[in-house]
């Protein structure tokens, strides 16, 4: 696993990113027209990509799956060091036993 200083300095490195989804419209000469969707402002948004921007498009979409990926991976690290630091020092505590119910005295009649 990677520290995440490396990771961190990933994530900077990213300088171009969309976030969505593509979908052919139909195939032409110089390739498939698409469809763009995203949200974006709280509505779905909707944009026609010509089939020379499409490359582009799919670039900025894998760098996004790749940035979620290493934010993904810097939450996983993070958490397991914060769990470790939290419970280093911390005694493992022996299992209670059940508590034996106490019996009423025998009266002397």
């Amino acid at each position: 696993m990677e520290s995440s200083h490396n990771i961190l300095h990933q994530l900077a490195s990213f300088d171009r990113m969309e976030r969505g989804t593509l979908s052919v419209i139909r195939q032409t000469g110089h390739g498939p027209c698409c469809n763009f969707q995203r949200w974006e402002d709280g509505h779905q948004r909707s944009e026609y990509i010509p089939a020379e921007q499409v490359p582009a498009v799919e670039a900025n979409l894998r760098r996004y799956r790749e940035f979620q990926s290493l934010v993904d991976q810097y939450v996983d690290l993070l958490s397991r060091q914060s769990r470790e630091d939290r419970l280093a020092g911390v005694k493992k505590k022996r299992p209670t036993r059940a508590s034996r119910l106490r019996k009423k005295p025998k009266s002397k009649a």
